[in-house]
């Protein structure tokens, strides 16, 4: 009998993690990875309900929008109400991600927002020059070395990043104004400068409908007998997770061996580290 008195099922699909990039142990967030569980998502409830949660400081623009947008499709298709919760946080690219939501919810604590675009790197010429490291490129196309961090920055390399990234960001704007409509309240100045600030503030500014959790909400909305069931991103254990990292191969042996492009790996690491700090986590 008790079998019958079980309650509602919400699915709740959780976006954790930088957006495109991938690390040593965990591959970022892309449509490659979570097209699947965003399906089953919107397929496991009879419920008008999808529950995401995210905690994310952002990363690639093209993996955000096609994230986003693979969400809104199937709202549409199948007619249900998408329910963002953000964590710690939802900026950036992780922001993008939750404007996939129908209504926005935070906790006090969140950051939200930086609705920006940037790019970061190192330049290495002096280094290399200080050891006596000579630079050997060779292309095909005056412009194929543009912003290599081998050789000195030049204006026009930075002036073709700058109206690439001015194009990002007016396609970012341009969502978050058509998501958000009729709700946004901040000077735009502001709104769209990178800034990123706390639930409280967000809310005040229009970018997200209120601070509330999780079980909460979805138990205002379908009673206390509600039931959340997570969709889990990927499966497999951790060795199966070390079979697939980059960095590492299966060697002749029994064992791993270290492959090449551990390096790019490390460096992966660093600027996802890199992402997070930027808001203090």
């Amino acid at each position: 009998m008790l079998f019958f008195n079980r309650g509602p099922i919400v699915p709740v699909l959780r976006l954790s993690g930088p957006i495109g990039m991938v690390t040593p142990l965990r591959p970022g967030l892309a449509l490659a990875s979570v097209a699947g569980p965003i399906e089953k998502a919107f397929a496991l409830s009879k419920l008008p309900t999808v529950a995401v949660v995210i905690n994310s400081p952002g990363g690639s623009p093209v993996q955000s929008h096609l994230i986003f947008s693979r969400i809104r499709q199937l709202a549409k298709e199948k007619e249900k109400r998408v329910y963002v919760f953000c964590e710690d946080i939802a900026a950036s690219g992780g922001y993008f991600l939750a404007l996939a939501g129908d209504e926005i919810y935070a906790d006090p604590s969140s950051i939200v927002g930086s609705i920006g675009v940037i790019s970061a790197g190192f330049g290495l010429d002096r280094f290399i020059e200080r050891f006596g490291i000579e630079r050997r490129v060779h292309a095909a196309g005056k412009d194929k070395g543009a912003l290599d961090p081998f050789r000195p920055e030049r204006p026009e390399d930075v002036a073709l990043l700058k109206e690439l990234q001015r194009d990002v960001h007016e396609i970012f704007i341009s969502i978050v104004k058509e998501r958000r409509a009729g709700k946004l309240s901040g000077p735009e100045g502001e709104l769209f400068s990178g800034a990123f600030w706390s639930a409280a503030k967000a809310q005040d500014y229009g970018l997200i409908d209120g601070v509330a959790d999780l079980r909460s909400k979805m138990q205002a909305l379908h009673g206390t007998k509600v039931r959340l069931r997570a969709v889990p991103l990927a499966a497999g254990g951790l060795l199966s997770r070390f079979r697939r990292l980059p960095g590492f191969q299966p060697s002749s042996g029994d064992g791993f061996a270290l492959a090449p492009s551990f390096a790019d790996d490390l460096v992966s690491a660093i600027e996802a580290r890199a992402l997070w700090s930027r808001f203090g986590l």
